[in-house]
């Protein structure tokens, strides 16, 4: 079974289990569906997610019940469903409460189904915008207590993947040019794009999070860029090492970049490290039948030392995180 959905799973079962119990414990919450509706519009993997999804979902229960009392006090059915929403959209967009407009639909919809013009008072949108907002509370609890969400760890966790991925795909590269080996197989561009998506998704939510100041101390911004730009030259790369013939004299050229990626440190290599990644393919050209190969590898080496040497100048991370 995926852990995720197991994860994700397990914290809408016991959001759902707290908020009926609260609503069967205290009779003042008439109607549950509320309560438990909130809470399934509301958790959300994300806690920042979980926080804008419970405010829309308060704000878009308040104005849905106003707008719906006005109206239901003129019109009912149907009529006064159209007659809400078409009050209900102009409002919201004008307050800047667009996120709250599904919720602000659905609770018409709900409250025009009361039969009578009594029924649907000033205490009834109250209770009913107070149950929500518990719903919504217990929801936030459980995502923020439970199960919160350490970014900076699975920002930490990815980049050391994609290091271990890279630098496992080099050996392989260099066992099969030195003739130890069958040529490895090109790593798939979407195993890589996923993992920089994800961790750009991650940096992004966190931007707004209590680990904003760390991560831009450890420029994680700068990262993602570089590593963004490796996935270019990395894809091509692989593409043209394809065509290649192996040969030992090539073989050590890629020593300098399994180095650095393996390095706790991330020490940068110097010069002398890009002369012995570059100059045995451009010795092979010499005597190659597609001397423009070898050099097109040559030139795609040069910027995947620069990138991995620039990841080395950044901040390190700390070794908490690993």
């Amino acid at each position: 079974m995926n852990a995720e959905l197991l994860r994700r799973s397990l914290k809408l079962a016991i959001a759902a289990f707290i908020t009926a119990a609260i609503a069967v414990h205290f009779e003042r919450i008439t109607f549950a569906w509320y309560p438990l509706l909130a809470v399934v519009m509301v958790v959300d993997d994300n806690d920042e997610q979980t926080i804008a999804a419970a405010r829309g979902r308060i704000l878009g229960t308040v104005m849905g019940g106003l707008v719906t009392f006005l109206v239901h006090t003129i019109l009912a059915g149907w009529i006064g469903v159209l007659v809400s929403m078409v009050l209900m959209i102009p409002v919201l967009r004008l307050l800047g409460w667009q996120s709250a407009l599904s919720t602000a639909t659905l609770v018409s919809v709900m409250f025009l189904m009361i039969p009578g013009h009594a029924a649907l008072n000033w205490d009834y949108v109250f209770n009913r915008a107070l149950d929500t907002g518990v719903g919504c509370a217990v929801a936030l609890l459980v995502g923020l207590l439970l199960w919160p969400r350490d970014r900076p760890l699975l920002l930490s966790r990815a980049e050391t993947q994609l290091r271990e991925r890279i630098s496992g795909q080099l050996e392989a590269q260099r066992a099969w040019l030195a003739g130890r080996g069958p040529r490895p197989d090109p790593l798939p561009p979407a195993t890589l794009s996923v993992s920089i998506d994800q961790m750009q998704r991650w940096l992004t939510l966190e931007q707004s999070g209590p680990h904003r100041r760390m991560l831009q101390r450890r420029r994680w911004r700068q990262r993602l860029l570089l590593w963004a730009r490796l996935q270019v030259h990395w894809n091509q790369w692989e593409r043209l090492l394809a065509e290649v013939e192996p040969s030992r004299d090539l073989a050590p050229s890629l020593n300098p970049l399994i180095e650095q990626l393996q390095q706790p440190s991330w020490k940068a290599k110097g010069t002398s490290a890009a002369t012995q990644v570059i100059a045995p393919w451009r010795q092979a050209a010499r005597g190659a039948e597609r001397p423009l190969v070898y050099l097109a590898a040559a030139a795609e080496l040069t910027p995947l030392l620069a990138g991995i040497t620039s990841l080395a100048l950044l901040p390190p991370l700390s070794r908490g995180t690993h």
